[in-house]
Protein backbone atom coordinates (compact mmCIF):
# COMPACT_ATOMS: atom_id res chain seq x y z
CA UNK A 1 0.00 0.00 0.00
CA UNK A 2 2.59 2.30 0.68
CA UNK A 3 6.86 2.10 0.04
CA UNK A 4 9.00 1.07 2.79
CA UNK A 5 10.84 3.34 4.83
CA UNK A 6 14.32 2.89 2.41
CA UNK A 7 11.95 4.09 -0.46
CA UNK A 8 10.93 7.12 1.03
CA UNK A 9 13.66 9.25 1.81
CA UNK A 10 13.73 10.93 -1.53
CA UNK A 11 10.13 10.99 -2.36
CA UNK A 12 9.73 13.03 0.99
CA UNK A 13 12.45 15.26 -0.33
CA UNK A 14 9.83 15.52 -3.04
CA UNK A 15 6.72 15.78 -1.57
CA UNK A 16 7.99 18.27 0.87
CA UNK A 17 9.12 21.07 -2.13
CA UNK A 18 5.75 20.17 -3.35
CA UNK A 19 4.17 21.58 -0.38
CA UNK A 20 6.03 24.14 0.48
CA UNK A 21 6.04 25.67 -3.03
CA UNK A 22 1.81 24.79 -3.27
CA UNK A 23 1.40 26.91 0.02
CA UNK A 24 3.23 29.70 -0.83
CA UNK A 25 1.40 29.58 -4.50
CA UNK A 26 -1.72 29.58 -2.61
CA UNK A 27 -1.34 33.08 -0.91
CA UNK A 28 -0.22 34.32 -4.02
CA UNK A 29 -0.47 38.27 -4.38
CA UNK A 30 -3.49 38.48 -6.72
CA UNK A 31 -6.53 36.89 -4.49
CA UNK A 32 -8.94 39.33 -6.82
CA UNK A 33 -8.10 36.63 -9.82
CA UNK A 34 -8.72 33.43 -8.04
CA UNK A 35 -12.55 33.64 -8.47
CA UNK A 36 -12.62 34.00 -12.04
CA UNK A 37 -9.36 32.15 -12.41
CA UNK A 38 -10.56 29.65 -10.63
CA UNK A 39 -13.83 29.09 -13.29
CA UNK A 40 -12.06 28.72 -15.95
CA UNK A 41 -9.53 26.47 -14.38
CA UNK A 42 -12.20 23.73 -13.74
CA UNK A 43 -13.09 24.23 -17.38
CA UNK A 44 -9.29 23.54 -18.48
CA UNK A 45 -9.91 20.53 -15.98
CA UNK A 46 -12.88 19.36 -17.97
CA UNK A 47 -11.12 19.71 -21.34
CA UNK A 48 -7.60 17.82 -20.09
CA UNK A 49 -9.03 14.81 -18.37
CA UNK A 50 -11.32 14.45 -21.07
CA UNK A 51 -9.12 14.33 -23.50
CA UNK A 52 -7.05 11.56 -21.26
CA UNK A 53 -10.23 9.23 -22.18
CA UNK A 54 -10.23 10.58 -25.83
CA UNK A 55 -13.35 12.45 -25.27
CA UNK A 56 -12.61 15.77 -25.51
CA UNK A 57 -14.21 18.84 -27.05
CA UNK A 58 -12.85 22.44 -27.93
CA UNK A 59 -12.86 24.95 -24.93
CA UNK A 60 -15.11 27.56 -27.32
CA UNK A 61 -17.49 24.38 -27.29
CA UNK A 62 -17.39 23.94 -23.51
CA UNK A 63 -17.88 27.56 -22.76
CA UNK A 64 -21.20 27.18 -25.00
CA UNK A 65 -22.30 23.91 -23.18
CA UNK A 66 -22.79 25.88 -19.70
CA UNK A 67 -24.81 28.37 -21.54
CA UNK A 68 -26.67 25.44 -22.78
CA UNK A 69 -25.79 25.90 -26.72
CA UNK A 70 -24.70 22.11 -27.97
CA UNK A 71 -23.42 21.69 -31.62
CA UNK A 72 -25.87 19.93 -34.00
CA UNK A 73 -23.14 17.58 -34.39
CA UNK A 74 -24.21 14.25 -32.45
CA UNK A 75 -20.68 13.25 -31.54
CA UNK A 76 -19.46 17.23 -30.58
CA UNK A 77 -22.79 17.63 -28.52
CA UNK A 78 -21.80 14.12 -26.54
CA UNK A 79 -18.47 15.53 -25.54
CA UNK A 80 -19.92 19.11 -24.80
CA UNK A 81 -22.37 17.18 -22.25
CA UNK A 82 -19.44 15.02 -21.20
CA UNK A 83 -17.31 18.07 -20.06
CA UNK A 84 -19.83 20.08 -18.93
CA UNK A 85 -20.91 17.21 -16.44
CA UNK A 86 -17.35 17.06 -15.54
CA UNK A 87 -17.12 20.73 -14.71
CA UNK A 88 -20.35 20.81 -12.33
CA UNK A 89 -19.14 17.79 -10.74
CA UNK A 90 -15.27 19.63 -9.66
CA UNK A 91 -17.52 22.03 -8.15
CA UNK A 92 -20.25 20.44 -6.61
CA UNK A 93 -16.78 18.44 -4.65
CA UNK A 94 -15.11 21.04 -3.80
CA UNK A 95 -18.51 23.04 -2.07
CA UNK A 96 -19.05 19.38 -0.59
CA UNK A 97 -15.85 19.11 1.04
CA UNK A 98 -15.72 22.92 2.10
CA UNK A 99 -13.93 22.84 5.99
CA UNK A 100 -13.51 19.19 6.23
CA UNK A 101 -10.46 17.41 7.21
CA UNK A 102 -8.83 15.75 4.02
CA UNK A 103 -8.86 12.28 5.82
CA UNK A 104 -13.04 12.57 5.07
CA UNK A 105 -12.23 12.69 1.65
CA UNK A 106 -11.30 9.02 1.57
CA UNK A 107 -14.64 7.71 1.89
CA UNK A 108 -16.91 5.30 0.00
CA UNK A 109 -20.11 7.57 -0.13
CA UNK A 110 -17.99 10.35 -1.66
CA UNK A 111 -16.30 8.30 -4.25
CA UNK A 112 -19.80 6.75 -5.16
CA UNK A 113 -21.24 10.58 -5.19
CA UNK A 114 -18.29 11.66 -7.53
CA UNK A 115 -19.36 9.00 -9.87
CA UNK A 116 -23.15 9.43 -9.69
CA UNK A 117 -22.39 13.27 -9.71
CA UNK A 118 -20.70 12.68 -13.16
CA UNK A 119 -23.33 10.53 -14.53
CA UNK A 120 -26.67 12.45 -13.37
CA UNK A 121 -25.69 15.31 -15.26
CA UNK A 122 -25.05 13.69 -18.49
CA UNK A 123 -28.04 12.30 -20.87
CA UNK A 124 -29.15 9.02 -20.76
CA UNK A 125 -27.76 8.28 -24.50
CA UNK A 126 -24.24 9.32 -22.46
CA UNK A 127 -24.57 6.92 -19.36
CA UNK A 128 -23.68 3.53 -21.11
CA UNK A 129 -20.42 1.92 -21.67
CA UNK A 130 -18.31 1.05 -24.89
CA UNK A 131 -19.90 -2.16 -24.71
CA UNK A 132 -23.22 -0.79 -24.69
CA UNK A 133 -24.33 -1.27 -20.88
CA UNK A 134 -25.64 0.78 -18.59
CA UNK A 135 -23.01 2.84 -15.95
CA UNK A 136 -24.91 2.51 -12.91
CA UNK A 137 -24.05 5.69 -11.84
CA UNK A 138 -23.13 5.64 -8.25
CA UNK A 139 -22.93 2.04 -7.70
CA UNK A 140 -20.12 -0.36 -7.66
CA UNK A 141 -20.32 -2.99 -10.81
CA UNK A 142 -21.47 -6.11 -10.06
CA UNK A 143 -19.32 -8.28 -12.52
CA UNK A 144 -15.53 -9.03 -13.52
CA UNK A 145 -13.82 -6.93 -15.62
CA UNK A 146 -10.36 -7.14 -17.68
CA UNK A 147 -8.45 -4.15 -18.25
CA UNK A 148 -6.06 -4.49 -20.85
CA UNK A 149 -4.09 -7.21 -18.76
CA UNK A 150 -4.90 -6.13 -16.01
CA UNK A 151 -7.71 -8.08 -13.80
CA UNK A 152 -8.97 -5.60 -11.30
CA UNK A 153 -10.62 -7.50 -8.06
CA UNK A 154 -13.60 -9.66 -7.88
CA UNK A 155 -16.63 -7.92 -7.95
CA UNK A 156 -17.90 -9.85 -4.78
CA UNK A 157 -15.02 -8.54 -2.67
CA UNK A 158 -14.77 -4.60 -3.84
CA UNK A 159 -16.83 -3.26 -1.02
CA UNK A 160 -13.52 -5.08 1.48
CA UNK A 161 -10.84 -3.56 -0.94
CA UNK A 162 -12.49 -0.20 -1.13
CA UNK A 163 -12.56 -0.35 3.19
CA UNK A 164 -8.75 -1.19 3.05
CA UNK A 165 -8.02 1.67 0.56
CA UNK A 166 -9.79 3.60 3.08
CA UNK A 167 -8.07 2.78 6.10
CA UNK A 168 -4.76 2.39 4.62
CA UNK A 169 -4.84 5.79 3.29
CA UNK A 170 -7.13 7.54 5.48
CA UNK A 171 -3.74 6.63 8.41
CA UNK A 172 -1.48 8.20 6.50
CA UNK A 173 0.31 11.43 8.17
CA UNK A 174 0.03 14.77 7.96
CA UNK A 175 2.54 16.69 5.70
CA UNK A 176 4.56 15.32 3.52
CA UNK A 177 3.80 11.72 3.82
CA UNK A 178 -0.22 12.19 3.09
CA UNK A 179 1.27 13.39 -0.39
CA UNK A 180 2.93 9.90 -0.79
CA UNK A 181 -0.40 8.95 0.42
CA UNK A 182 -2.13 10.30 -1.84
CA UNK A 183 -0.16 9.12 -4.76
CA UNK A 184 -0.31 5.44 -3.78
CA UNK A 185 -4.34 5.77 -3.40
CA UNK A 186 -4.68 7.36 -7.13
CA UNK A 187 -2.94 4.36 -8.35
CA UNK A 188 -4.73 1.78 -6.02
CA UNK A 189 -8.19 3.08 -6.62
CA UNK A 190 -7.30 3.29 -10.83
CA UNK A 191 -6.24 -0.54 -9.65
CA UNK A 192 -8.82 -1.69 -7.66
CA UNK A 193 -11.55 -0.41 -10.84
CA UNK A 194 -14.47 -0.29 -8.99
CA UNK A 195 -17.10 1.21 -11.29
CA UNK A 196 -18.56 -0.32 -14.57
CA UNK A 197 -17.14 3.01 -16.49
CA UNK A 198 -15.79 6.15 -15.67
CA UNK A 199 -12.85 5.44 -13.06
CA UNK A 200 -10.02 7.43 -14.51
CA UNK A 201 -12.25 10.44 -14.25
CA UNK A 202 -13.52 9.66 -10.97
CA UNK A 203 -9.93 8.94 -9.45
CA UNK A 204 -8.44 11.56 -11.09
CA UNK A 205 -11.42 14.11 -9.29
CA UNK A 206 -10.70 12.28 -6.17
CA UNK A 207 -6.99 13.61 -6.24
CA UNK A 208 -7.74 17.20 -7.44
CA UNK A 209 -10.15 16.99 -4.34
CA UNK A 210 -7.90 15.59 -1.86
CA UNK A 211 -4.96 18.69 -2.91
CA UNK A 212 -7.98 20.95 -2.26
CA UNK A 213 -8.98 19.63 1.20
CA UNK A 214 -5.44 19.76 2.35
CA UNK A 215 -5.27 23.41 1.59
CA UNK A 216 -2.36 22.99 -1.85
CA UNK A 217 -4.37 24.39 -4.71
CA UNK A 218 -6.97 27.09 -3.57
CA UNK A 219 -8.63 26.56 -7.04
CA UNK A 220 -5.29 27.84 -8.74
CA UNK A 221 -3.50 24.44 -10.26
CA UNK A 222 -4.42 20.77 -10.27
CA UNK A 223 -2.73 18.06 -11.93
CA UNK A 224 -4.97 17.05 -14.26
CA UNK A 225 -2.94 19.68 -17.26
CA UNK A 226 0.03 18.12 -16.13
CA UNK A 227 -1.82 14.26 -16.40
CA UNK A 228 -3.37 14.73 -19.90
CA UNK A 229 0.14 16.51 -21.28
CA UNK A 230 2.08 13.32 -20.28
CA UNK A 231 -0.80 10.92 -20.85
CA UNK A 232 1.19 8.01 -22.23
CA UNK A 233 3.52 8.11 -19.31
CA UNK A 234 0.88 8.16 -16.82
CA UNK A 235 -0.69 5.50 -18.37
CA UNK A 236 2.64 3.39 -18.44
CA UNK A 237 3.63 4.46 -15.02
CA UNK A 238 0.08 2.99 -13.40
CA UNK A 239 0.36 0.13 -15.41
CA UNK A 240 3.97 -0.77 -14.72
CA UNK A 241 2.65 -0.09 -10.85
CA UNK A 242 0.02 -2.81 -11.40
CA UNK A 243 3.21 -5.65 -12.18
CA UNK A 244 3.39 -8.24 -9.83
CA UNK A 245 6.64 -7.93 -7.61
CA UNK A 246 10.27 -8.90 -9.14
CA UNK A 247 11.86 -10.74 -6.69
CA UNK A 248 11.87 -11.09 -2.71
CA UNK A 249 13.35 -7.52 -2.71
CA UNK A 250 10.57 -5.52 -4.64
CA UNK A 251 8.58 -4.74 -1.54
CA UNK A 252 6.81 -7.13 0.67
CA UNK A 253 3.19 -7.36 -1.09
CA UNK A 254 1.95 -9.05 -4.64
CA UNK A 255 2.61 -6.28 -6.54
CA UNK A 256 5.42 -4.46 -7.69
CA UNK A 257 7.36 -1.68 -5.09
CA UNK A 258 9.84 -0.11 -7.35
CA UNK A 259 6.87 0.45 -9.92
CA UNK A 260 4.93 2.06 -7.37
CA UNK A 261 8.20 4.37 -6.60
CA UNK A 262 8.59 5.26 -10.04
CA UNK A 263 4.49 6.38 -10.16
CA UNK A 264 5.12 8.70 -6.97
CA UNK A 265 7.68 10.40 -8.49
CA UNK A 266 5.80 11.05 -11.37
CA UNK A 267 2.78 12.01 -9.75
CA UNK A 268 4.63 14.34 -7.48
CA UNK A 269 6.68 15.56 -10.23
CA UNK A 270 4.06 16.08 -12.40
CA UNK A 271 2.60 18.26 -9.29
CA UNK A 272 5.21 20.39 -8.91
CA UNK A 273 5.29 21.16 -12.70
CA UNK A 274 2.02 22.86 -12.56
CA UNK A 275 2.76 24.93 -9.43
CA UNK A 276 5.97 25.95 -11.17
CA UNK A 277 4.27 27.18 -14.36
CA UNK A 278 1.64 28.80 -11.88
CA UNK A 279 4.02 30.83 -9.98
CA UNK A 280 5.13 33.00 -13.34
CA UNK A 281 1.63 33.38 -14.07
CA UNK A 282 1.13 34.94 -10.99
CA UNK A 283 3.85 36.99 -10.94
CA UNK A 284 2.43 40.41 -10.02
CA UNK A 285 5.11 42.75 -12.48
CA UNK A 286 4.38 40.02 -15.19
CA UNK A 287 1.22 39.99 -15.63
CA UNK A 288 1.03 43.92 -15.19
CA UNK A 289 2.72 43.14 -18.66
CA UNK A 290 0.56 40.34 -19.67
CA UNK A 291 -2.33 42.73 -18.78
CA UNK A 292 -1.24 45.91 -21.07
CA UNK A 293 -0.11 43.89 -24.22
CA UNK A 294 -3.62 42.51 -24.21
CA UNK A 295 -5.02 46.61 -23.71
CA UNK A 296 -2.98 47.49 -26.29
CA UNK A 297 -4.07 45.47 -28.71
CA UNK A 298 -7.57 45.63 -28.43
CA UNK A 299 -6.99 49.69 -28.66
CA UNK A 300 -5.22 49.37 -31.54
CA UNK A 301 -7.78 47.10 -32.92
CA UNK A 302 -10.67 49.92 -32.65
CA UNK A 303 -13.27 47.23 -32.18
CA UNK A 304 -13.79 46.84 -28.94
CA UNK A 305 -13.57 50.23 -27.28
CA UNK A 306 -11.17 49.02 -24.83
CA UNK A 307 -8.39 51.34 -23.18
CA UNK A 308 -4.54 51.00 -22.01
CA UNK A 309 -6.36 53.46 -19.45
CA UNK A 310 -7.46 50.45 -18.13
CA UNK A 311 -4.29 48.99 -16.98
CA UNK A 312 -4.05 50.43 -13.13
CA UNK A 313 -7.49 50.35 -12.13
CA UNK A 314 -7.72 46.22 -13.59
CA UNK A 315 -4.68 45.56 -12.15
CA UNK A 316 -5.14 46.87 -8.56
CA UNK A 317 -8.83 44.59 -8.86
CA UNK A 318 -6.66 41.67 -9.73
CA UNK A 319 -4.75 42.58 -6.19
CA UNK A 320 -7.29 44.01 -4.17
CA UNK A 321 -10.65 42.00 -5.23
CA UNK A 322 -13.81 43.85 -5.88
CA UNK A 323 -14.67 47.60 -6.48
CA UNK A 324 -17.04 50.04 -6.91
CA UNK A 325 -17.86 51.46 -10.34
CA UNK A 326 -16.93 54.80 -9.38
CA UNK A 327 -14.04 53.98 -8.46
CA UNK A 328 -13.07 51.98 -10.92
CA UNK A 329 -13.88 54.82 -13.49
CA UNK A 330 -11.66 57.42 -11.49
CA UNK A 331 -8.85 55.34 -11.21
CA UNK A 332 -8.77 55.62 -15.55
CA UNK A 333 -8.19 59.03 -15.23
CA UNK A 334 -10.51 59.58 -18.18
CA UNK A 335 -13.86 61.80 -18.44
CA UNK A 336 -17.03 60.67 -17.14
CA UNK A 337 -18.94 59.58 -20.11
CA UNK A 338 -15.62 58.22 -21.71
CA UNK A 339 -14.70 56.11 -18.61
CA UNK A 340 -18.40 54.83 -19.06
CA UNK A 341 -18.00 53.53 -22.38
CA UNK A 342 -14.58 51.89 -21.23
CA UNK A 343 -16.40 50.45 -18.24
CA UNK A 344 -19.18 48.68 -20.95
CA UNK A 345 -16.55 47.55 -23.08
CA UNK A 346 -15.01 45.97 -20.44
CA UNK A 347 -17.86 44.03 -18.83
CA UNK A 348 -19.03 43.49 -22.60
CA UNK A 349 -15.03 41.47 -23.03
CA UNK A 350 -15.80 39.85 -19.81
CA UNK A 351 -12.55 41.18 -18.34
CA UNK A 352 -14.75 43.30 -16.00
CA UNK A 353 -17.66 40.82 -14.30
CA UNK A 354 -20.32 42.01 -11.98
CA UNK A 355 -23.32 40.12 -10.37
CA UNK A 356 -25.54 42.91 -10.55
CA UNK A 357 -26.53 45.33 -13.16
CA UNK A 358 -25.18 48.40 -10.62
CA UNK A 359 -23.03 45.90 -8.60
CA UNK A 360 -19.29 45.93 -7.96
CA UNK A 361 -16.68 45.07 -10.41
CA UNK A 362 -14.38 42.69 -10.43
CA UNK A 363 -12.16 40.64 -12.68
CA UNK A 364 -12.74 38.21 -15.27
CA UNK A 365 -10.88 36.05 -17.55
CA UNK A 366 -12.43 35.22 -20.80
CA UNK A 367 -11.27 32.88 -22.70
CA UNK A 368 -10.48 35.05 -25.91
CA UNK A 369 -7.56 36.86 -23.01
CA UNK A 370 -5.67 33.56 -22.37
CA UNK A 371 -3.62 33.92 -25.28
CA UNK A 372 -2.12 37.40 -23.56
CA UNK A 373 -3.35 36.49 -19.92
CA UNK A 374 -2.08 33.32 -19.54
CA UNK A 375 -0.26 32.10 -22.54
CA UNK A 376 0.55 28.37 -22.69
CA UNK A 377 -1.27 27.56 -19.57
CA UNK A 378 -4.24 25.94 -21.65
CA UNK A 379 -2.99 26.07 -25.27
CA UNK A 380 -5.78 24.68 -27.25
CA UNK A 381 -7.69 27.78 -25.89
CA UNK A 382 -5.40 30.13 -28.10
CA UNK A 383 -5.83 28.56 -31.27
CA UNK A 384 -9.81 27.76 -31.10
CA UNK A 385 -9.69 32.06 -30.17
Amino acid sequence: MLPQARELEKLLSLASGLRARAIKLTANPMPGLNKSLSMILRAMNSYYTNKIEGQHTMPAEIESALNNDYSINKDIAQKQRIARAHLLTEAWGEEHIAGTNWREVFSANLITNLHYQLYSHMDKVDRVTDNNEPVNEGQFRTRNVTVGIHMPPDAHYLSNFIERWIQAYSGVPDGDMALIGLACAHHRLAWIHPFNDGNGRVTRLHSHLLLHAMGLTNGLWSPMRGLARSHQEYYDRLHNADNLKNGDYDGRGALTEQGLVEWIRYFLNVCIDQVTFMEGMLNLTDFKSRLETLLVVEENKGISGIKKAALNPLHYIAITGPMERGEFKKMTGMAERSADRLLKALLDYKLLLSDSARGNVYMGVPLHSMQFLFPRLWPEAEINN
